[in-house]
């Protein structure tokens, strides 16, 4: 059984700034990419918390993200607008274009924006929830690198190509949902590696195309995608409008681009936003509630709504921190040397 240490959400944050400043980040990076980390700590999502301070001292290590990169946020359409992170972190230009992506869904009912040129490490759900948390409808998009086949391939021509969904709600969270179109997030597959763990059949291929249950086969060979073609045809979709259509790269050029290093994806990231009483006016609140009514619908015959786990969790781990695998902190404390 893997030995486990307890820490507080305070000594994640801490950490994860530590770690990122020592290895060159500039601090309006540092403390945009550390509020991820702790997102993903802080809502129980391991393979998406500090594990990933690894992932990003080996991709600065490569020289594939800039340290200091200072994001342009260009207008180019009432409805549209473009953020050029310049080879940064996707965080600080999330931010930065963020307040413009508001207005603009605002002011016409529903707005796009697309961040270029970005490396992209993390979940989707801190974006979105953001936003809907603000009272808009939220959807983001992102390719990643080439190491998931498409159904009925053996071989990797997909990122795991996230999506997520933001719907505002009356109380303190709105209804989220981020998922891989792969069967699993890479990082999954990592962390069983790094334990020793087999992974279950479906979530990935070896080198000749055959089911496995060896991560590191897995990770050599090709992940899956999830739900066979229904998972491919969306993971599709987002190699297009996230990549091409937005003018950035695909999942198999962002690791031509990589050309070796295995440092995280280069690409682009669509996030489109709508506003409900733009699109709704008076009528807002009444169809608003037909909304909740639905969602009502779900959870009172005791089924989850996705994200409710992950709010479980945050109200836990703010009391009580989070468990770290000692062999995984130690790792990362040692990114301090």
């Amino acid at each position: 059984m893997t030995e486990t240490v307890r820490i507080s959400l305070d000594e994640v944050r801490t950490l994860a700034e530590a770690v990122l400043s020592r290895h060159g980040l500039s601090e309006p990076h540092v403390k945009a990419v550390a509020d991820t980390i702790v997102a993903g700590e802080r809502d129980e999502c391991a393979s998406h918390g500090i594990y990933r301070l690894l992932v990003c001292a080996h991709t600065i290590k490569a020289g594939k993200v800039s340290l200091d990169a200072e994001p342009v946020v260009q207008d180019i359409a009432p409805a549209l607008v473009k953020v050029d992170a310049k080879g940064g972190y996707a965080q600080l230009a999330f931010n930065m274009g963020k307040p413009v992506l508001a207005e603009k869904a605002r002011q016409c009912g529903i707005a796009a924006m697309a961040i270029n040129r970005c490396i992209h490490f993390s979940a989707l759900w801190p974006e979105v929830e953001e936003l809907a948390g603000n009272g808009l409808v939220a959807l983001a998009f992102t390719p990643s690198h080439a190491w998931v086949a498409p159904a009925g391939g053996k071989k990797p021509i997909f990122g795991t190509n996230p999506i997520a969904f933001g719907w505002p709600r009356p109380g303190p969270h709105p209804y989220v949902f981020d998922f891989a179109t792969s069967a699993v997030a890479r990082g999954e597959i990592e962390l069983h590696r790094r334990e020793g763990k087999s992974i279950p059949l479906g979530w990935g291929i070896d080198a000749n195309g055959n089911p496995t249950t060896d991560a590191t086969e897995a990770l050599e060979g090709a992940m899956l995608t999830f739900g066979g073609h229904k998972g491919s045809a969306l993971s599709t979709m987002i190699e297009l409008i996230a990549g091409p259509l937005i003018g950035d790269m695909t999942s198999a050029e962002s690791l031509a681009h990589d050309d070796g290093a295995k440092a995280s994806p280069y690409g682009g990231e669509l996030i489109i936003a709508i506003d409900p009483a733009r699109f709704l006016g008076s009528l807002a609140a009444e169809h608003l509630a037909r909304a909740e009514a639905l969602l009502e619908g779900i959870t009172s015959q005791g089924a989850r709504l996705p994200s409710q786990r992950r709010y479980e969790a945050r109200a836990r781990t703010a009391l009580g921190g989070v468990r770290v695998p000692r062999t995984l902190l130690e790792d990362i404390r040692a990114l301090l040397d």
